[in-house]
């Protein structure tokens, strides 16, 4: 938990300070969205291989191995290569940690047990993320960033001159934290069968796990509920980094903490429903998710902060308390019909695959030149309709299930 929490912290911030480095670039405005894009390619990439990698070695050693990738991408942002293409290599090293930082759970613990630790792993993750983007946003502007830049070390010259290059050193220095309590993980001692190394047949296999997984009828809720909601969830920070600047007038240091309030609420949402909310009722939390576009669309009336503060927390907390079951829900699925690697993997590339498309429109309608407000309500009607659809799909699949005297939980 501590080398997922530090590993994330990281991300979260090298994401802020990569926004500013492309404000300071004079980048167009639709190249900030697609900074997340270029992380989340390597999801989508290499979806059909990094499951088997995770399966074939020890949890602990792939989030090692992960990690010093992404200190590899902090470390190209000082040698001038473009942001983008430095931030996409800190997403191959994130693309291999994920199914590894997930993996390890079903390993460790028995299904009863999964949605209460995905609500440590969850809160902690967006506890991460708050803090991540708090501290982002300290290192680019504020006193801190001053303060750090002023320090002088007597006989030493760090070479550290400007805002950028300072605060990406904080950021190295908090993944090689997290890269110390990746070397004090345990291995498991959980042996899979002998990974497959052929290309073809990995894509093949990896085929058919996808194709198992949108079969099952409680699978393909699951997975269809997470990949919506990662989609939507990358796109909203975005948007609301955006709003924050436009309709509340606030600099990116000060913006930042919009999207921290948003991951705030996530985080009370994902302790609540992991006290309240079992897997047996897992699907009963799918409405919340129609609210929560119906609520995203009434941020275009908003223009005062305390009010802002109170409705992105209010979104946040309904992420967090569907989400949480979704996810262990969907877990548990993957372990039941296949290896938690392989699973894990599937879910990665559907998440990251929505990810990409929807920022990919959102960048588009950027740069058509659309209204942020018109944007907002578009993004708030394509979440409540999906949801919609979501639910119905699942009420026709309890029909079918009760007619044919199926009900219960086996995988087919």
């Amino acid at each position: 938990m501590a080398a997922q929490f530090f590993s994330s912290l990281a991300d979260s911030a090298l994401l802020i300070v990569a926004i500013y480095m492309l404000g300071t670039m004079k980048a167009p405005a639709w190249m900030t969205p697609m900074l997340k894009e270029t992380f989340v390619l390597f999801y989508v990439l290499l979806a059909a291989f990094v499951g088997a990698f995770a399966d074939a070695l020890p949890k602990g050693r792939v989030m090692l191995i992960g990690n010093m990738i992404k200190i590899f991408g902090c470390a190209l942002f000082f040698y001038n290569v473009h942001p983008l293409a430095a931030y996409a290599v800190a997403g191959l090293g994130a693309a291999i940690y994920s199914p590894a930082k997930y993996g390890i759970l079903t390993e460790l613990l028995p299904p009863e047990k999964l949605v209460a630790a995905n609500g440590w792993i969850e809160g902690l993750t967006v506890s991460s993320i708050i803090l991540g983007t708090a501290l982002g946003g300290a290192l680019i502007g504020g006193p801190v960033s001053t303060t750090l830049l002023a320090f002088d070390m007597p006989g030493i010259d760090t070479g550290f001159d400007t805002v950028s290059e300072i605060a990406l050193a904080w950021v190295g220095v908090v993944y090689l934290l997290a890269t110390l309590f990746n070397l004090r993980i345990p291995d498991t001692g959980y042996v899979y069968a002998r990974q497959e190394r052929h290309p073809f047949r990995l894509v093949r296999d990896f085929a058919d796990c996808c194709n198992i997984l949108w079969r099952d009828k409680l699978g393909q809720i699951s997975l269809a509920v997470t990949t919506l909601f990662w989609g939507a969830g990358a796109t909203l920070q975005f948007i609301v980094l955006e709003w924050a600047k436009q309709s509340l007038g606030m600099p990116l240091n000060k913006a930042t903490t919009t999207v921290a309030i948003v991951v705030v609420g996530v985080a009370l949402g994902a302790v609540m429903s992991a006290r309240f909310i079992t897997l047996r009722k897992a699907l009963s939390v799918i409405p919340l998710g129609i609210a929560m576009g119906v609520i995203v669309m009434s941020m275009i009336f908003v223009h005062d902060l305390r009010i802002a503060y109170v409705l992105l927390l209010v979104v946040g907390a309904l992420s967090g308390f569907f989400v949480v079951p979704m996810n262990a829900l969907l877990q548990h699925r993957g372990h039941v019909l296949m290896s938690a690697g392989h699973s894990i993997a599937v879910q990665n590339f559907n998440e990251n695959l929505s990810i990409l498309t929807m920022l990919a429109v959102y960048a588009g309608m950027v740069k058509l030149g659309l209204g942020l407000n018109t944007i907002i309500v578009l993004f708030g009607l394509f979440l409540a309709g999906s949801m919609l659809a979501i639910m119905a799909l699942h009420a026709a699949n309890q029909r079918k299930h009760d007619s044919l005297g199926l009900i219960g939980e086996h995988p087919h």
